[in-house]
């Protein structure tokens, strides 16, 4: 487990003090994919930094296991950074080394012996597809191939967590796909916590667990991906999960609905319904859904075509079917 308490980082910057990080608290628990997203300057990247204290907290604490990072030796520090593995989205590959020589390279740091180090490289390669580049180097290998090593390096020394700092940003929609499909596969079959962090909102959509919303250095959002997805709370979140929706609310006149499907009621036939048993006519101007977990979650706006009579009968309908809502005058 990873517990993340009061964490703050400051940076002097001309005199003056940069908050960078200010009362982070969270607990990454054993086993999950856990997504940290926010915008560019958030503060995401210091973040995951100080988990492996790359970065040193300014005050606050980080423990890994029980253990307290800030007070253990520098040679304890080390031991415990094996445990935890990182990627990066510029890869971070020793160019002069072959595709085998980089990943065995944190297994020549711990002095571990060639036979040994030799069977997980071939092991490590095949985990990640790349048993037929092993003697290719980085400028032979596409991106996608290029973060597969960088994964496989990563989890050399059987790490317990792989820390992700942006891995997809730098990939096409296809590479980021097969990317996440592994990092998956890597945490049911390994058993290894993941922590990814990005900006994009598809990426904690096709992954993670459960999902930290950072904005302006701080926590705005903690919760389940589906529930974060299907009912956003903070500006930011909102922002990060539904900014089409939030414009085509602003463009539209008239009496709206935003209807929101959390996984239980997304079967439901709500428009036809209540086109059929109410003669009520709508023009839907936003509609979006996702499957996560085998579930289905979104959001769908429209306006009616009627009045304030229109716009109460739909208000009891839904509420008779069990579909979540928000009507114009709650937004």
């Amino acid at each position: 487990m990873i517990e993340l308490v009061n964490l703050e980082k400051i940076y002097p910057l001309g005199g003056k003090s940069v908050v960078a990080l200010s009362g982070i608290d969270l607990t990454i628990s054993d086993g999950d994919i856990f997504g940290i997203i926010g915008l560019s300057g958030a503060g995401k990247s210091t973040l995951v930094r100080c988990i492996n204290f790359l970065e040193r907290p300014t005050r606050g604490k980080v423990i890994v296991d029980g253990t307290d990072l800030s007070a253990i030796t520098p040679k304890q520090l080390r031991e415990v950074r094996r445990n935890i593995g990182m990627i990066f989205q510029n890869f971070n590959l020793l160019e002069q080394r072959t595709v085998e020589k980089n990943v065995r390279f944190p297994l020549e740091l711990a002095k571990t012996d060639k036979k040994t180090a030799d069977a997980r490289v071939d092991e490590l390669l095949e985990i990640v597809g790349l048993s037929d580049k092993k003697k290719a180097y980085p400028s032979q290998l596409s991106g996608g191939q290029k973060q597969r090593v960088a994964i496989a390096r990563a989890l050399a020394t059987n790490p317990k967590y792989l820390l992700c700092d942006e891995a997809t940003s730098a990939l096409d929609p296809n590479t980021t796909a097969s990317i996440l499909s592994l990092l998956k596969k890597i945490n049911s079959e390994l058993g290894i916590t993941i922590v990814v962090i990005t900006h994009e909102m598809k990426v904690i959509e096709s992954v993670c667990k459960k999902v930290a919303v950072i904005d302006s250095s701080r926590i705005a959002e903690v919760g389940e991906v589906s529930e974060v997805f299907s009912n956003p709370k903070s500006e930011i979140a909102k922002e990060l999960v539904i900014p089409d929706l939030i414009r085509s609310i602003k463009n539209q006149n008239g009496y709206k609905f935003r209807l929101v499907f959390n996984g239980e009621s997304s079967n439901t036939p709500a428009i036809s319904a209540l086109a059929l048993e109410k003669g009520i006519a709508v023009n839907i101007v936003y509609a979006d859904t996702k499957m996560i977990d085998g579930k289905i979650y979104g959001h769908l706006v429209f306006t009616l075509v009627g009045g304030r009579e229109e716009f109460e009968q739909t208000k009891i309908f839904l509420e008779k079917k069990g579909i979540k809502y928000f009507a114009e005058e709650d937004q």
